[in-house]
Formats: C-alpha cells, sequence, structure tokens
C-alpha cells in the first residue's frame, strides 16, 4: 500500500479525512497548538480502514500527521492537557459553518464525550502518513454496527 495524502478544502473533502481518521489513536503529548503560524496538528496512529475490508485477520495502523491550518483558537473539553500521556480516540471530524463565509468551527470527536473545537477561517486541512505501518490483530469495533 502507498502512504495516504489528502488535503480538504471544503466539507466534503472534510468527511473523507474525517472516515481515514476514525478510531485513530493518540496521547495528549501527540497535540500542538501554534497560534502564531494559526496551525493545529495532531501525530495519530490511524487505523488503516481503505485496507480493513480486505482482510479477516492482521489490520494495520500506521502513524499520520493531521494538520489543520488558519486556525484561530482552540478549546477542549473532557481533554486535561497536564496528562501528556493519556491516550485518546477520535471518532469524528465535522464541521459547522458560520455564516455566509468559509470560516466556521471544526469539532473532533473524542471517545469519552470529550471534543477538541477549533476556530478556522476556512477548512484548510492536511491528512499524510508519515512513519512506518503495523499489524494489529484487532479491528475497531462500534455498537450497533
Amino acid at each position: 500500500m502507498t502512504d495516504l495524502k489528502l488535503l480538504a478544502l471544503d466539507n466534503e473533502d472534510l468527511a473523507v479525512i474525517s472516515a481515514h481518521l476514525q478510531d485513530s489513536v493518540f496521547k495528549v503529548a501527540d497535540i500542538s497548538w501554534s497560534p502564531r503560524e494559526a496551525q493545529f496538528s495532531i501525530a495519530a496512529n490511524r487505523f488503516v480502514w481503505e485496507d480493513a475490508a480486505r482482510k479477516r485477520k492482521g489490520f494495520e495502523r500506521r502513524r499520520a500527521a493531521l494538520v489543520f491550518k488558519r486556525v484561530l483558537a482552540v478549546r477542549s473539553v473532557g481533554v486535561d492537557r497536564n496528562k501528556r500521556e493519556e491516550v485518546l480516540s477520535l471518532l469524528a471530524i465535522r464541521f459547522e459553518q458560520k455564516g455566509e463565509g468559509p470560516d466556521g468551527l471544526v469539532e473532533l470527536a473524542l471517545a469519552g464525550g470529550a471534543t477538541i473545537e477549533l476556530d478556522v477561517e476556512c477548512i484548510e486541512v492536511q491528512l499524510a502518513d508519515i512513519g512506518g505501518a503495523w499489524e494489529t490483530a484487532s479491528k475497531p469495533r462500534h455498537p450497533g454496527a
């Protein structure tokens, strides 16, 4: 498999990135926010959903970088920034437009009801595999699925 590289500039593109990152895990220490550069990023271990349908066992995870640009502010609920080794699980990424313009709110929905919210000028998001891949025996499961 080749490394994944995606760019999102609208809500439909963001939904594709969200699907690829569903069930990604990362530590609080893997979160970075640079107000000066207006950039928010996460280094995560993503589950390789695009290969999961073809496999019955021996699933894969890959190290990936998720970068949001044009970020004006960041807020979180249920995330203790002092617990740097705490592992968080990403469920979905959503965008809510504020008005007629491209600005809005990006919500990263995390397991356990936690959220990270980004005030953005517009959707400008990059996702890229940045490291090696490794095998995992289990596939994430969701109740009712």
